[in-house]
């Protein structure tokens, strides 16, 4: 933990899943220039680094833990920062607690990895998850993140059961009802107008831009052109200067949902 509490809100920060919280040294280097003294919490996620694991690692799950740390730390209303999967758990977690906003990167809200998931059932859930996981590391593009932060990453294959662990809703709810889930959480951010920004690593499409700006009318899409699925790690000085922007953030005056 850096900093501590003043005006701004404190900044709670989850990797993305087989990763670690060393993935945001960069960015917290960056942010003690152009934001000095800033409260800021950086987690591993159960079953990831120094974290021990959790029975189940559903989103709902991992954000409760999350929460824990959260009121463990004092921490007042943070701004809930997630990467990829964590984008997730932060969403869902400031549909449950109290929270001054979310800063998502690049996590698109739609379908589409449910669709894939579910699609390769087999293959993940079984002797081909080995063979699959090379193609999915593929996709995320870490050899656009500058080769002197690359170490930060993880490319070796990572344990199974924990995977499948955080993966197990979007295997095994059919894509009807996931949709419905994502609504409802997205419904009650609308409602109570959490501040909600995603920093991406590509330009979205201008249909996944309009569910955006429809699921959530206020939220701002930050870009940072062919950095794959690190932008982040591509560019961590514009990165901090997103999260430097937060400390304006006071979230709703709407009371937290029971």
């Amino acid at each position: 933990m850096e900093g501590g509490p003043d005006d701004r809100p404190p900044l709670v920060l989850l990797h993305g899943l087989t990763f670690d919280h060393r993935m945001y040294l960069p960015s917290i280097a960056a942010l003690r220039v152009r934001d000095p003294g800033r409260h800021v919490l950086v987690l591993d996620l159960p079953g990831h680094g120094g974290s021990p694991p959790l029975p189940a690692c559903d989103p709902e799950d991992v954000a409760a833990a999350v929460a824990s740390a959260v009121e463990d730390a004092g921490l007042d209303r943070p701004v809930m920062v997630g990467h990829s999967m964590s984008a997730i758990i932060a969403t869902v977690y400031a549909s449950t607690y109290p929270t001054r906003g979310v800063v998502n990167v690049d996590q698109v809200l739609d379908m589409s990895s449910l669709h894939m998931l579910q699609a390769n059932r087999v293959a993940i859930t079984g002797p081909g998850f080995a063979h699959m996981w090379p193609s999915i590391l593929a996709s995320m593009h870490i050899e656009l993140v500058p080769e002197n932060v690359r170490r930060l990453l993880s490319t070796e294959l990572p344990r199974q059961d924990l995977v499948l662990a955080y993966w197990r809703q979007g295997l095994e709810t059919p894509i009807a009802d996931m949709e419905a889930r994502v609504a409802k959480v997205q419904a009650i951010l609308r409602r109570k107008e959490v501040p909600y920004t995603i920093f991406a690593g590509h330009e979205w499409d201008a249909a996944t831009m309009q569910r955006l700006n429809e699921a959530l009318p206020q939220a701002t899409v930050t870009v940072v052109p062919n950095s794959g699925h690190f932008p982040h790690l591509a560019d961590p000085d514009r990165f901090a200067q997103l999260l430097a922007d937060t400390g304006r953030w006071r979230g709703s005056t709407q009371a937290a949902p029971q």
